[in-house]
Order: structure tokens, then C-alpha cells, then sequence
């Protein structure tokens, strides 16, 4: 740290010797890093801002995205609102472990990626203080994990967001929700702050949640150089109990599998925000930040424990394959655990702790004159990111319940075989990137994006209980870029462009990579085998435009892309029932299109935009995945080159209406997703999960100056839908509402209709 704020010292001591520029030029004294390369390709970038992100009322930054962009998807696979799993072009952001993470998350010029597992953790953002929300193309600059692009997420300062705002806002299912925040400035002097809170008791069953999220900001800008301090920090307390057969959803769609499924973060964030302006056209720009998140977490499943064939009775654990063969339940004193439900169903709570400490510091040097052909903007620095996470696990012997909830019996299970075992792991992961990025004008009217990265990552793994976790890894990679851009009229714009991008396996992954002893999504780490890093090739060709059409103004943007992975990752589920590993699995392939046009006449605004994603697998490959009901006897299924990758909708739709005049506005949304395989199904050999189209509406009366009434009906026609699907076998749970299950399908559902009123207040 001492480093750090040294470079801080350096970049204020050259201040005093900076070129003084114009005091008045608010534009060029309110500058904080978004990240790497100074924005030069946001020109092609999708955008919210935070007037979009808030259009329902209160700040609402994942339905934002949907709405406005038909290329993102959520998909419940946890059943918790605020932990979906966010798809973009084939790719997904996050908070779940065991997800293979393609999309890089920037918050304020630092990575949001959490670097345990590269996870995005949604609850932990300040919804109240977000100003604005791009996702951009894959580059190489924005390092490790962009192999889908890139997610940057901007806050709010007092001289951009001065006034203060309330609102709160109740709902279905005892929801409730109340934020404030306000901003000044003064001179050169300005705050920000914010505070969140938000409560959901579930339309799904033992499914509440609750969250504090707070900001501020301060900051300095003056005409030559600034400095910003942004601390942030959350509580959550998350439920989500996952998906559900799909015979039980049919008798009660409000129904939990297995349950509890339940983690609490606690994070807390601190970061400056330096710049320095060394002459009139170049600058250095900075972010250091520190953080911790503590992150604990339960979660009762159902598993293959039951008392062994030879009448010792003693508890044996089930694999598929191999003639089901039985391994006897040990404890930690590697004694066989007794029977003790005599025929009742067991159960297991796997407990988790993670703590992870991280540190990391990005500056650059921005350069932007003009060129006889027009401005060139260059951009040059390096990224270091530091962290050390301390992980344990343990797993109790449990009794499921009639309501198949897992109650625990003091038993806690050591298998000798690493099947299931309590884990205690430190990892530390090191993170190093140099980059140059480069508009660079040719002609007039045609310029060329050129980038160029080097990552290098280093992962160390200790075992805190026996030697199995020890591990070095160390991965590097020289990434290149380039885009051309062509002005072909007022109203035209064309691009071309290829690059090259990579993500290095995480501590996560490495730790959870022995088919021979797999692991859970909350009991990672059995052994330490090497993983391949995955690296990406991606083109795209794109349009983009503007013209006045009766009377409306007119936007549009066409994208056309591929992309391909070398050695993609992939958590593949294992013979133990709710055990997995981590493998690399060959190439895949991402392509499709994107379009979207806007219109605004008057109050009126509508946008229309569709996406279609063609994502497969570009090798033939044997995968575990015991649950799905086209396995072979050993739980294995085939994938053939060209399967197609599940979890995916291959077409997407948006419509968005909205009406404002005076005193009041109305609107609403369609959105449109088709339907995609379920995940344990990579062979394409069952029925796909099906499609679904949902219609949000919503409503905002003002009552008096600065204050306003406003409603909103998400799902109006009550549609029943889900928005993934796996397997799941059924057949050790006994399912009251439906005594004879025996349909392996489980999705996770899409919410029912919920209504939302409230009052918001802006001064």
C-alpha cells in the first residue's frame, strides 16, 4: 500500500508544475478513470444511464439491462433476484460460483470481478449512486476474462449529480425498498453519497433476502489535476433455494426443492481517484483500491447417502456407474457413521467461509492532440491487482425432512477418498497487465482502434489441513487488437474489427479440477490439477447510424461478431450426486447478430432491438452427467461438434414504449427469449427448456413540485416461465406435493406477477 499512495505523492507533486487550462472547462476538470484505455471504443458501446437504470422508479440495474438490450439475458438459476446469472453474446457474468466467467466488470476503474472465482457479485453494487453502465466489445485492453466484452460501471460525483433524492417503494411478496441520496458542489470542492436499503420476503417458499448497500464520494477538481475518494459498502443476506423438479412446480409452483440455501457478504471498499494534467493534451489518471468481502454461506441438499447393502448397518455413499458402487460415510476420527434414520433420507449442509483481501492500482497516461487526419487519442499504462482469500468448507450429515428442509445430525463427513472432505485453502493470486491503446485518424473520416495487452497472472494454493491443495500456477499472454472505423456520412458509420483476449483459470477452478475427487459448488477444492488458460479470437463488423424520419429522430446499430475459445472451461457434474469438476473442454464457438433502432418524437420514445446468438461446441467430447436421462451406465453423455452450448437462447427480443407528457408518463416492455438447452444436456438430447415472452407496465404521476407517485406490474399476464433449466434426480427425495415424480427436469423459475408502488421525491 505504501507504494501506492507513493505514486499517489508523485502524481500531486507534478501537479504543481502541470500547464494551467481553462478553470471554466467543467468538462475536462471531472475526470475519474472508467478503465483501461480512456474509453476510446465507447463510440460502439451499449449505454444506460442512470435515468435508465431508475425508469421503474427506484434504481434497478439488472431489469435496466434487459429491457434495454436484447442480447442480455438473466437466468434464475439461484432463484434469487439479486444473484442471477447475466448472459451476454454466449458469455456470463456471474455471482455464482461454477459459472465460467466471460465478461470482464469495471467499477470506477477497477475490477469488480471478484478474484476467487472471477464472480460478479450484483448485491454488492450501489444501485442509488450509479451514473452510468456501458458494455463494450472484447478488447484486449480490459485484461483477463473479457472474452465477451466488457461491463463498466460508473458512479455518481456531486459536480455531475448535484440535488438530492428519496424515494420508497413497497410491493408484492413484502417487498420493500427505500434510498436517498444527494450531491453538491461547491468551487472545486464536491460529495456524493447514498444509501440503499431493500427487503424481499420471496414469492418462492423460506426464500427472504435483505440488503444495505452505501457510497460517498469527495473530490477535488481543479483545472489541472483532481482527486476523488469513493468508499463503498454493503450487507446482504441472500436466499435463494435454486432451481425445482419440474412435477413439483406443476402442484406448487411456490416450492423449494431442498433447502436452506442461504450466503451473507459482508464488503467494504476503498479507492482514490487521482489525474494530473502534465500538458495541455496529456494527462496521468489513476484508481488504487482496497477491499475485503466476507462471505459465508449454508446449503442443504439432498445426496446419495443410505445405509450400506451388506446390513452392517453403517451409511454408505452412492456413485453412479460402476454397478452403483458404495464407499462407507466416515467421520473425522475415520470412523463409519452409523444408521440413524433406519430407512429416513439424509441430507448434507455444506458450510463455506471465504475472506478475500485485494489490493490493485491502474494508471495511465491519456494523450489526445490533433492530427492532420483528426484527433488521435493514445493510451498507455498498467494494472496490478493483488488478493489472498482464506476459504474453508465443512459438510454435516443431515435428515431431510418432510418439507425437505436438512436439519443437521453433528456428524461431519471426512471421506478418505476426497469425495467429501472439509477444506481449508489460502490463495493468493497476482495479476499484472501492460497495455497501449491507440486511436489513431488515417484519413479523414477513418481512423483505426489499436490495442495491445500483456497479462500475466500468477495463483498460489496452500492447503490448510494436508498437502493435496498446494499449487503454482503462472499463465501469460500477448493479446492484440485493432478496429477500423469508417464516418461514411453524418448519418453513417461503419466498423470492422478483430481481437484477442484471455482468461486464466482461477484459484476456484485449479482447486476443483480432479475428476477422481470432485467437489461442490460450496465445497470446493479436493486437488490441485493444472488447468489450460482460455483464450479468445473475436471479429465483428457493425453499423451504425442517425436520421429524422417523420418527424422522429432515428438511431440504429447492427453488429455482426464471432468469437472462438481455445480450451474453454467448464464445471462438469461428477458420479457423486451434487459433486462436480472443473475441465477443459476444447473449443467453442460464439457468433450472431445484434441490432437495435431507437425513436423519440415529442414524449414518445420506442425502441425495438434483437439478438441472435449461435453458440456450440467445436469438438467432440465425453462429459459426466449422471442426472440426465439419455446417459449411458456410467453417467456419461456425447457431444458432438456442433452442439449446441446450453443455458443459451439462441433468439432475443426487446420492445420498449414509453409516453411523457407534462405531469405523468406510462410505459412498458416486452421482452422475448427463446428457448435453450438445459444445462447437463451439452449432447442436445432432450427437450429444451421452453421460450417465453413477459410484459412489464409501469406508471408515474407528479403530485406536487419535485414529487411524484409512481407504480409498476412486472409479468402482467402472470405468465408462468423459467429461465433455467438442469437436471435434478428426484429419486431419493420424497416429494409431497407429488409423491410420483420421476422427472428428472428442474428449472428455475421466472417470478409470478409482482406490483410495485412508491413515492420519490428529487430537489
Amino acid at each position: 500500500m505504501g507504494a501506492l499512495l507513493a505514486g499517489t505523492a508523485m502524481l500531486w507533486a507534478a501537479q504543481g508544475e502541470a500547464r494551467q487550462a481553462d478553470e471554466d472547462d467543467d468538462a475536462r476538470r471531472a475526470i475519474v478513470v472508467t478503465a483501461p484505455g480512456g474509453a476510446i471504443d465507447i463510440d460502439d458501446a451499449l449505454s444506460l444511464s442512470s435515468a435508465d437504470i431508475a425508469r421503474g422508479g427506484t434504481p434497478d440495474l439488472l431489469s435496466a439491462l434487459t429491457r434495454s438490450f436484447a442480447g442480455v439475458s438473466l437466468q434464475d438459476a439461484q432463484g434469487n433476484p439479486w444473484q442471477p446469472n447475466l448472459v451476454y453474446r454466449g458469455f456470463t457474468a456471474s455471482p455464482l460460483q461454477g459459472q465460467a466467467q466471460g465478461i470482464a466488470v469495471y467499477l470506477d476503474g477497477a475490477r469488480f470481478n471478484q478474484p476467487f472465482g472471477d464472480t460478479v457479485a450484483f448485491d454488492l453494487l450501489p444501485e442509488a449512486a450509479v451514473a452510468d453502465v456501458k458494455l463494450l466489445d472484447a478488447s484486449p485492453v480490459y485484461g483477463l476474462n473479457a472474452l465477451g466484452g466488457a461491463m463498466v460501471v460508473s458512479t455518481k460525483t456531486g459536480r455531475s449529480d448535484p440535488g438530492l433524492e428519496a424515494s420508497y417503494t413497497g410491493g408484492r411478496f413484502d417487498y420493500h425498498e427505500a434510498s436517498i441520496a444527494g450531491g453538491f458542489a461547491k468551487g472545486d470542492w464536491n460529495a456524493y453519497g447514498a444509501f440503499q436499503y431493500s427487503h424481499d420476503g420471496g414469492w418462492r417458499a423460506h426464500s427472504p433476502s435483505t440488503l444495505y448497500n452505501g457510497y460517498l464520494d469527495v473530490g477535488f477538481d481543479a483545472a489541472s489535476g483532481g482527486l476523488h475518494l469513493k468508499l463503498i459498502g454493503a450487507d446482504t443476506d441472500l436466499t435463494g433455494n435454486g432451481v425445482a423438479p419440474v412435477e413439483l412446480m406443476r402442484a406448487n409452483r411456490s416450492a423449494v426443492f431442498t433447502w436452506p440455501d442461504n450466503s451473507k457478504a459482508k464488503y467494504a471498499r476503498v479507492s482514490l481517484h487521482p489525474w494530473v494534467r502534465l500538458t495541455d493534451p496529456t494527462r496521468i489518471e489513476g484508481t488504487l483500491y482496497a477491499q475485503r468481502l466476507t462471505l459465508r454461506t449454508i446449503n442443504g441438499d439432498a445426496a446419495d447417502i443410505e445405509a450400506c447393502n451388506d446390513g452392517s448397518g453403517v451409511l454408505c455413499l452412492t456413485a453412479v456407474g460402476d454397478d452403483a458402487a458404495q464407499s462407507i460415510l466416515t467421520d473425522a476420527g475415520n470412523s463409519a457413521i452409523a444408521d440413524m434414520l433406519d430407512g429416513g433420507h439424509y441430507g448434507v449442509l455444506n458450510r463455506g467461509r471465504t475472506r478475500t483481501d485485494a489490493m490493485g492500482a491502474l494508471f495511465q497516461i491519456i494523450d489526445e492532440r490533433p492530427l492532420p487526419a483528426g484527433d488521435n487519442h493514445l493510451a498507455l499504462g498498467m494494472s496490478y491487482d493483488n488478493s489472498r482469500t482464506r476459504f474453508g468448507t465443512s459438510v454435516e450429515l443431515g435428515a431431510l425432512t418432510d418439507d425437505r428442509s436438512v436439519d443437521g445430525l453433528g456428524s461431519f463427513i471426512v471421506q478418505s477418498d476426497g469425495a467429501i472432505t472439509p477444506v481449508g485453502l489460502v490463495a493468493r493470486a497476482d495479476y499484472l497487465g501492460v497495455f497501449v491503446q491507440d486511436r489513431l485518424p488515417i484519413a479523414p473520416g477513418l481512423s483505426a482502434e489499436i490495442g495491445l495487452r500483456y497479462n500475466h497472472a500468477r495463483i498460489v494454493l496452500r492447503d490448510q489441513i494436508g498437502a493435496a491443495l498446494n499449487g503454482r500456477h503462472g499463465y501469460n499472454r500477448l493479446n492484440p487488437g485493432i478496429e477500423l472505423d469508417y464516418v461514411a456520412s453524418e448519418g453513417l458509420s461503419l466498423r470492422a474489427g478483430y481481437a484477442q483476449s484471455n482468461r486464466a483459470p482461477t484459484p476456484a477452478e485449479l482447486s476443483c479440477a480432479d475428476e477422481d475427487a470432485p467437489c461442490s459448488l460450496t465445497n470446493f477444492f479436493i486437488a490441485d490439477p493444472a488447468l489450460k488458460q482460455v483464450v479468445a479470437k473475436s471479429w465483428e463488423l457493425g453499423a451504425s447510424g442517425q436520421a429524422e424520419a417523420g418527424g422522429a429522430r432515428v438511431q440504429w446499430l447492427l453488429s455482426a461478431w464471432r468469437t472462438r475459445d481455445r480450451d474453454d472451461i467448464q464445471y462438469v457434474a461428477s458420479a457423486v450426486r451434487g459433486r462436480a469438476y472443473f475441465r477443459n473442454i476444447g473449443s467453442t464457438r460464439r457468433q450472431g447478430v445484434e441490432a437495435s433502432v431507437k425513436a423519440v418524437r415529442g414524449g414518445f420514445t420506442a425502441s425495438l432491438s434483437y439478438a441472435f446468438t449461435d453458440a456450440t461446441y467445436r469438438a467432440p467430447l465425453t462429459l459426466s452427467s449422471p442426472a440426465n436421462p439419455d446417459a449411458g451406465d456410467e453417467g456419461t453423455i456425447a457431444v458432438a461438434r456442433g452442439d449446441r452450448l446450453p443455458g443459451i437462447p439462441r433468439h432475443s427480443a426487446t420492445l420498449s414504449l414509453n409516453y411523457a407528457a407534462g405531469d405523468w408518463s406510462v410505459g412498458g416492455d416486452i421482452l422475448a427469449r427463446s428457448g435453450q438447452y438445459l444445462v447437463g444436456d451439452e449432447g442436445n438430447d432432450n427437450a429444451k427448456l421452453p421460450g417465453y415472452s413477459v410484459v412489464n407496465l409501469r406508471a408515474s404521476v407528479r403530485i406536487i413540485r419535485g414529487v411524484s407517485l409512481f407504480g409498476e406490474l412486472r409479468n402482467a399476464f402472470d405468465r408462468h416461465y423459467a429461465t433455467f433449466g438442469t437436471f435434478s434426480d428426484v429419486g431419493e427425495v420424497a416429494l409431497a406435493e407429488a409423491p410420483d415424480a420421476s422427472d428428472p427436469r428442474a428449472y428455475g423459475p421466472g417470478s409470478p406477477r409482482r406490483w410495485y408502488v412508491g413515492v420519490k421525491a428529487v430537489f
